[in-house]
């Protein structure tokens, strides 16, 4: 394991993403890290800034992340204190566009606890990372090698099919994985290690067309010669809808509902089309979101003694502040297309 161990972090040192900024926090890694990102993290919290990266990169690329978010959430919420006295919607506009917005209220939620069960801190232990909203198995170990530099394994969607193809499993179920993870972990340097397992399943080791031949563990690697064997990931099966939206203005104002349902819970969107007779078609648009493809078909109607208990009216000004789904802000710039835009 030895060798295996050194040729990974060779691998690592000469191709490793080592500069990505929740990677540059700790005083040994600041010299991989530019001068302005350093300032940027200056003063926050290692944990917590490692925290917000691995709830951000849940189901976003790194690239969207770094460009839109990372940063802008740190700055605006630079410890778990500011974040937990923030409001729930501040936080989803904050979040507005990363999508799967549960991550936004458990990360909001979480401050609270950790404000007053932890001294406004991340617990150091995983069993208490784990008791903690939308902290699993894996954000609990990357939170405790990462932010606290403990040596501890853990499996996300590329160590898992890293591994399963360095051990020859097919379709192995999470305990397996999880006891691979940990008789492969390199305990001399687990920060490195798993940096560079999530970096050559990233990079290399892809699940199709895997770069094999510039593998760190093209000579160890039992399925190298098979990789399409081993972790077939299962396709998304998508559900096609067609969602009606309606575009009410009054008195030169917006009218908008917050979401109950659990798709955009909490969230501001626009009214639902019910057959208005005075409504006009705008347009429609493609949306997809989870396990769903969606076909918006959008509607305008102008109607200044249009009453409704449950809406809310806003200015096209306070459209700014507000969070909005990725639907609504679709939706809005259909609008801003038509004919009817003010």
């Amino acid at each position: 394991m030895q060798k295996i161990h050194k040729s990974i972090l060779k691998w690592y040192e000469q191709n490793g993403r080592k500069s990505l900024p929740w990677r540059i926090l700790h005083e040994e890694y600041r010299k991989y890290g530019s001068e302005d990102d350093l300032k940027k993290l200056k003063n926050i919290d290692i944990a917590y800034a490692v925290y917000v990266s691995e709830i951000m990169l849940q189901q976003t690329q790194v690239k969207s992340v770094l460009q839109n978010y990372y940063f802008q959430f740190l700055a605006q919420f630079p410890s778990l204190k500011a974040l937990s006295m923030a409001s729930e919607d501040e936080v989803l506009k904050a979040w507005q566009g990363l999508g799967y917005y549960t991550r936004a209220r458990n990360i909001h939620k979480c401050a609270k606890i950790c404000v007053q069960e932890f001294d406004a801190r991340l617990p150091l232990e995983i069993k208490e990372l784990q008791k903690l909203p939308g902290i699993g198995e894996y954000t609990a170990g990357a939170i405790a090698c990462f932010g606290f530099l403990q040596a501890k394994s853990f499996v996300d969607a590329n160590i898992k099919r890293v591994l399963s193809r360095f051990y020859g499993l097919q379709n192995p179920n999470s305990k397996i994985l999880v006891q691979k993870a940990k008789e492969f972990l390199n305990y001399d340097n687990a920060f490195e290690h798993n940096q560079a397992l999530l970096d050559i399943g990233a990079l290399v080791c892809l699940p199709k067309n895997a770069k094999c031949e510039i593998c760190p563990l093209k000579c160890f690697c039992t399925g190298k010669d098979e990789y399409e064997k081993f972790h077939v990931s299962k396709k998304t099966q998508y559900e096609n809808i067609v969602l009606k939206i309606l575009i009410v203005q009054k008195n030169e104002q917006f009218l908008l509902v917050k979401s109950k349902e659990k798709l955009y819970f909490n969230m501001y969107n626009f009214l639902e089309y019910k057959n208005q007779k005075k409504a006009k078609f705008i347009g429609e648009f493609k949306h997809s979101y989870t396990k769903y493809k969606i076909n918006a078909k959008v509607y305008f109607l102008k109607d200044d003694d249009f009453d409704d208990l449950k809406v809310k009216a806003f200015s096209y000004k306070d459209l700014e502040y507000l969070a909005l789904s990725k639907l609504a802000l679709k939706t809005l710039e259909l609008f801003k297309k038509s004919d009817y835009a003010f």
